[in-house]
Order: C-alpha cells, then sequence, then structure tokens
C-alpha cells in the first residue's frame, strides 16, 4: 500500500470484528499504529496477531464504550504505547429490534449507552490527545437508519440519529482546532452481528436495497472509511 497513514495513531472501538476489524485491517496496512477496543477479547487478540504477523503494530485493549474509565484506559495506552493519538474511529454499535410500545427502558438505556453515549465519550477522551498531537480526525460510525426510519427499531434509530447530530455539532465546535470530525451511515452490512438477524429481517432489508443484496466487505468497499483520516 501507498503508506499514507504511516504517521497516524487510531483508536478503533469494535474495532475485534466485522466493520471495525475491516478499518483495523485497512488502517494497518497504510502504516497506521492500530489500537483495537472491544469487548470481544479473544478475537480482537487474534485480529492483532494477524496484522502484527503481516508487518502492522497493532495492540488489543478491552474496552466497554458506555463507561468513560475504560475510555480513558484505552487512550491512556495508547499515548503510553505511540506517543499520541490522532484518529478515533467510533465503530462499535448494536441493534434492537423493537418498536415503540414493545421496546423497554432496559433496552433502551442499553442500546443508546453503546451506540450514543458510547460516541460522545469517545470523542471526550479522545480530543484532548488529538489537540496536543496538532490536530486529528474523527470517523463516528452512524447508519442509514439514523437519517430514515423503519417500523421497529424506535432506540437503535434514536441512537443512530443522535450520532448524525452529535457529530455535526463537534464537528463545528473542533473545525478551527485542526479535527474534522464526520459520520457515516452505512446500509445493512453482512457482519457477524447483522448475520444474527432473523432471515425474514434480513429479506426485508434486500428487499428495500435496490441492489437487492447486503454490502459485502471487500478491499474496495472498505476503502472509503480510510479516505476520511
Amino acid at each position: 500500500m501507498s503508506g499514507r497513514l504511516n504517521d497516524k495513531v487510531v483508536v478503533i472501538s469494535g474495532g475485534a470484528s466485522g466493520i471495525g476489524a475491516a478499518h483495523a485491517e485497512i488502517f494497518a496496512r497504510e502504516g497506521a499504529k492500530v489500537i483495537i477496543g472491544d469487548l470481544q477479547e479473544e478475537m480482537g487478540q487474534d485480529l492483532v496477531d494477524t496484522i502484527n504477523q503481516e508487518g502492522g503494530d497493532s495492540v488489543f485493549i478491552p474496552l466497554d464504550v458506555s463507561k468513560e474509565e475504560s475510555w480513558n484506559n484505552i487512550v491512556t495506552a495508547a499515548v503510553s504505547r505511540y506517543g499520541k493519538v490522532t484518529s478515533l474511529i467510533n465503530n462499535a454499535g448494536i441493534g434492537s429490534g423493537k418498536d415503540t410500545e414493545s421496546e423497554t427502558v432496559e433496552g433502551w438505556d442499553k442500546c443508546c449507552a453503546v451506540n450514543q453515549t458510547g460516541v460522545w465519550l469517545g470523542m471526550k477522551v479522545s480530543i484532548p490527545e488529538m489537540l496536543k498531537a496538532g490536530g486529528g480526525s474523527i470517523v463516528n460510525i452512524s447508519s442509514v437508519y439514523g437519517i430514515i426510519g423503519s417500523v421497529g427499531m424506535i432506540a437503535y434509530h434514536a441512537s443512530k440519529g443522535a450520532v448524525r447530530l452529535m457529530t455535526k455539532a463537534a464537528a463545528l465546535e473542533y473545525a478551527t482546532k485542526n479535527i474534522r470530525i464526520n459520520s457515516v451511515h452505512p446500509g445493512i452490512i453482512e457482519t457477524p452481528l447483522a448475520m444474527t438477524m432473523p432471515e425474514k429481517y434480513i429479506e426485508v432489508f434486500k428487499g428495500k436495497t435496490p441492489m437487492g443484496r447486503l454490502v459485502k466487505w471487500t478491499p474496495l468497499s472498505r476503502q472509503y472509511f480510510h479516505d476520511f483520516i
């Protein structure tokens, strides 16, 4: 690869599998130092081992994105190991398939804690280190369901819509401080999490997609995330 990211140090939440793992791979191949944060410790360490065996430089740090202490730990570890943090991908997320009446307070709180509070905490803790480094870039992974509505996913829509507007607010706040903050809004992708949905739901998503299929992760389809950093 081109080595475009040779001087970058990126923290990736939810980086052990799916979209997050694809981010980790492409960043490492382009020369970035990669800190993978996730609750899936075995999968995260396996990915780190693979990246490092291929000549990359990566480390796994357990991360619960809903906890500020956990964010403090991963950012501190990144700075201790690599001297700085320049980039953040707020990728960790969970789904919730309940409608307005059937959703529970517990389910709502869990979905928003990961998808919404986790994104805010990632920015809150990482930005001071980016300012020390002279600037940086943040990519918040929202969803097409952060833009449009659907039936039966009230908490998910609420949390992903919040990511979209949090990103806009933070981007304006730090635009003059050399920190770029963007959100991206993927449709449904064939990740391990997505494939746990019942087949009937997957077929509904396919039916709403003009090409009639889900997104598959290939090196080409991963590239656009890389262009933000």
